[in-house]
């Protein structure tokens, strides 16, 4: 039987809290700067929990954790 394995872009990028919901880093924030207003640039600092429908996507991919 082969071992299972996690998907290592998605280790990289999000990790889980003590109750088991998955946090990430904020959307919206990777290009195209100039065209945000600065509340949305502060406001997208840090990290966010996923949403529902997104966090089951990502739990998939990580099965051993």
């Amino acid at each position: 039987m082969p071992k299972m394995k996690n998907k290592a872009a998605a280790k990289k990028r999000f990790r889980f809290t003590a109750s088991g919901k998955v946090r990430g880093t904020q959307s919206g924030k990777q290009h195209g700067m100039i065209k945000r207003t600065n509340k949305q640039i502060r406001n997208q600092r840090g990290t966010a929990i996923l949403a529902d429908c997104d966090a089951k996507i990502v739990k998939k991919h990580l099965p051993c954790r």
